[in-house]
């Protein structure tokens, strides 16, 4: 099997470095918000979109007039790539099969600063330095060995600093998975993850620790005058502040993943509609919501926990060791009783507590939902993908007989 990884570093670049690649970024990202004002143009005049060919050769007759002779500092394949990431993002905004789609939007500087190579001849990596096209031989900080033949390396900007992402193939040999047991495990927001074994993990809550540092600064900010010199200043100190908590949540995500995917055959989650979850309760002015404040604290708590993107690393991470990562349907799990499979909501004493008025049956609540998940991602494994989404629509199965599995 043959999977594609990227590794990513903290380059090390010299002034002259620096200044080019803020041109070359600068330059794509004129390009983009170039074509992508006029396409936008066209879908107001209901004409045919500009696409990726039609996109090129407009670029070269921009390179060769003097009001945009600029582009021709640019490699010429860094420019190509970002056409064919606008065209990608047109293609993906009418696909009906994108569960997100949207118009593409218009780059701002130092939010989008990034710009790809894509021939990886050109690159090449000795001990801990990496020559760059037109950009000559540069450090960076190597965590790990890059395995893999190079297929393009991406460079971005984050908070000041720059980073080069090395995209690789690797041949994987087909394996079971070393481990044989299965989790079912319950995200939340107090705990982060609570496993049907009995073992939960806290939430780091990255947001939260850093959030009165962060809205300080940000007041800082609303006070300076826009675009001054202390104002670019204190902004970089909010990026700065940004780019932490990303790197604690990743950190702390990466290692979890890691940890239960090693240890595990099989692994199963429960199929969350986050963005329903965390949509706002404020209502319309003629129908306003109930309880805004809190539910709007509940909102931050959740997508603070980043599940979409630890469900994204578990599937993978379980995919590369020949594991199964598997999704179930998570009605009534936390009010099912995991002993005797029986459904009230009278069971959930508090948020942390669960005491079956069925058979008596006392355990911790996210432990006991847990064991429900794994029980349902039995079904899901034994019946197939139709039946999760079976489930979804319709009443939960009876899988009180596979709970002790």
């Amino acid at each position: 099997m043959i999977v594609r990884k990227a590794f990513k570093f903290r380059l090390k670049p010299n002034s002259d470095q620096q200044q080019k690649m803020h041109e070359y970024s600068g330059h794509c990202r004129f390009l983009w918000n170039k074509l992508l004002s006029m396409n936008l143009e066209r879908l107001e005049n209901k004409q045919k979109l500009i696409w990726y060919r039609e996109a090129d050769y407009f670029s070269k007759l921009w390179k060769q007039s003097e009001e945009y002779g600029f582009l021709k500092e640019v490699p010429a394949h860094c420019l190509q790539q970002k056409m064919k990431d606008l065209d990608k993002a047109f293609k993906d905004a009418f696909d009906k099969k994108q569960p997100l789609k949207r118009i593409p939007k218009f780059k701002r500087r130092g939010l989008s600063d990034s710009f790809r190579f894509p021939e990886p001849k050109h690159i090449q990596v000795e001990n801990r330095r990496i020559k760059i096209p037109k950009l000559g031989w540069m450090g960076f900080h190597k965590s790990q060995s890059i395995e893999g033949t190079i297929k393009n390396a991406t460079i971005t900007r984050c908070a000041g600093k720059w980073y080069i992402s090395i995209q690789v193939e690797q041949e994987v040999n087909q394996q079971a998975h070393p481990a044989d047991g299965a989790i079912g495990i319950d995200l939340g927001v107090k705990k982060f993850v609570a496993c049907s074994n009995g073992s939960y993990f806290d939430s780091e809550n990255a947001f939260k620790k850093l959030q009165s540092k962060l809205a300080k600064d940000q007041r800082c900010l609303a006070k300076k005058k826009k675009f001054s010199e202390n104002w670019k200043k204190q902004k970089r100190k909010i990026q700065k502040i940004h780019s932490k908590i990303g790197n604690i949540r990743r950190d702390f995500q990466h290692k979890l993943s890691t940890n239960l995917s090693k240890n595990h055959a099989m692994i199963v989650t429960e199929a969350l509609k986050i963005n329903n979850m965390s949509k706002s309760a404020s209502g319309t002015i003629e129908d306003p919501g109930k309880h805004v404040r809190a539910k709007s604290g509940l909102n931050r708590a959740i997508l603070d926990q980043g599940w979409s993107e630890f469900k994204r690393q578990l599937n993978y991470k379980l995919e590369w060791l020949g594991g199964a990562y598997v999704e179930a349907n998570p009605s009534y799990t936390s009010q099912k009783c995991s002993s005797c499979a029986n459904i009230d909501k009278k069971s959930r004493i508090s948020q942390s507590k669960f005491c079956c008025i069925s058979c008596g049956h006392a355990e911790n609540a996210d432990i006991n939902a847990a064991k429900n998940i794994l029980a349902a991602g039995h079904v899901v494994l034994a019946c197939g993908e139709d039946a999760l989404a079976t489930s979804m629509k319709q009443e939960p199965l009876n899988m009180g007989d596979l709970v002790s599995v």
